[in-house]
């Protein structure tokens, strides 16, 4: 990188005020990243993620799981009422 050479003092602090106005906003970025990033790790959100992650697993599961298992509870019932 090369240096950059100025020829008054003016430049320099329009330079330093540009670094300084950068960094600010840098950090500020940064506050709401965090703050974001503090807002989403609450844990009644992490249990609904959780929940809702599952809740989506089985109901595009939900036809073949009740398929699989409806044989088993007819048959549970048909065996109670007979008494064996």
């Amino acid at each position: 990188m090369e240096r950059k050479k100025y020829a008054s003092y003016a430049e320099i602090d329009r330079d330093l005020e540009i670094l300084k106005l950068e960094k600010d906003i840098n950090y500020q970025k940064l506050v709401l990243s965090f703050q974001k990033t503090k807002d989403c790790i609450t844990p009644q959100k992490i249990v609904n993620g959780f929940v809702s992650s599952y809740t989506e697993y089985f109901s595009n599961h939900y036809v073949k799981i009740l398929q699989s298992i409806l044989p088993y509870i007819i048959g549970w019932f048909i065996n109670k009422k007979r008494g064996d």
